[in-house]
């Protein structure tokens, strides 16, 4: 099977839309549109000195908007594939509730706004980060990685760590060491994040034509590539604490979320048969997402309180 795959354009738009708001907020991808917020957030209290609440509301709305956009966009390039996997065939575009053309229009649209907001409101050093970061997941990651390498997830998850870099650029105009290290924790958690999703949606994606490390190179070497960026992921999730700018609060948690991580990681490594391999897969998928929301809403409540403990 080629992986390659041109892109069809297999669903044509609707004469007449029947869309509601409500089905073009799901092109926006809602549930990663959270993260994206809350791991900005992350970027923003990091940062040195104190931005005015408007202006800081304004650059969050943007980055969000910017994460939308790029979902969108995905939304409307990958609506032939999405439509051949269980997980994906009800996104608006393949079901046949927005057309193709009114998804890309909408995620244009929303790309120029959310940089041109942000660059007016904060600075043209992060409304340039996020043009890029958009760039970077709808053409980069979804029109060429996606279909052309089984490491699509790992350098594509580069825009996805983005967000806390753009926000601390918008409070600052520059970045620094910490946002970096904020990056570092969300790039390093993408791939077992994904991958324990994809042991079990192996063979959608075979049909779907998308290479993702299981059924490009094997459940058995992404078991121990999971393994591996879990023990990564352990002491750079930490780092935070251990630079200063967070508490020993989130160094604890920092610490039981990494050796949690590594334990179900292990446990997908050895539990390779029937359902009980899909069972721990998606006990480490589910991990995964508590271990990145603790992390990043530890750090969020510690600098939001902090002003009040002195």
């Amino acid at each position: 099977m080629s992986y390659a795959g041109d892109h069809k354009d297999a669903l044509t738009p609707a004469q007449l839309s029947v869309a509601e708001p409500r089905d073009f907020f799901k092109l926006l991808k809602p549930r990663v549109m959270t993260l994206v917020v809350l791991t900005a957030l992350a970027g923003l209290l990091i940062a040195p000195g104190k931005m005015h609440p408007v202006i800081a509301c304004v650059s969050l709305l943007a980055i969000a908007i910017g994460a939308g956009a790029s979902g969108a966009l995905n939304m409307w390039y990958d609506a032939d594939i999405d439509a051949l996997m269980t997980r994906t065939s009800t996104r608006p575009v393949p079901a046949g509730i927005i057309g193709a053309d009114e998804a890309l229009s909408f995620g244009l649209i929303l790309s120029t706004f959310s940089v041109l907001v942000l660059g007016l409101a904060a600075n043209w050093v992060a409304a340039g980060l996020l043009a890029f970061t958009i760039f970077f997941y709808a053409v980069i990651y979804t029109m060429w990685l996606k279909r052309s390498t089984p490491q699509n997830i790992v350098i594509g998850g580069a825009a996805g760590a983005l967000p806390p870099v753009v926000a601390y650029a918008a409070a600052t105009g520059s970045t620094a060491i910490e946002p970096w290290v904020l990056f570092a924790i969300i790039f390093i958690w993408t791939p077992p994040h994904f991958w324990a999703l994809a042991l079990v949606k192996t063979a959608e994606y075979e049909r779907a034509g998308v290479p993702m490390m299981p059924n490009a190179k094997g459940e058995a070497r992404t078991r121990i590539e999971i393994l591996v960026y879990s023990i990564l992921l352990a002491p750079i999730g930490v780092l935070p604490w251990l630079m200063g700018f967070a508490s020993v609060v989130y160094g604890a948690a920092a610490i039981i979320g990494g050796l949690a991580m590594i334990y179900y990681s292990v446990r997908v490594l050895r539990v390779t048969e029937g359902e009980a391999a899909h069972k721990a897969s998606m006990s480490l998928f589910g991990i995964s997402i508590l271990y990145l929301f603790a992390l990043f809403g530890i750090l969020v409540l510690e600098k939001l309180i902090a002003p009040f403990i002195g």
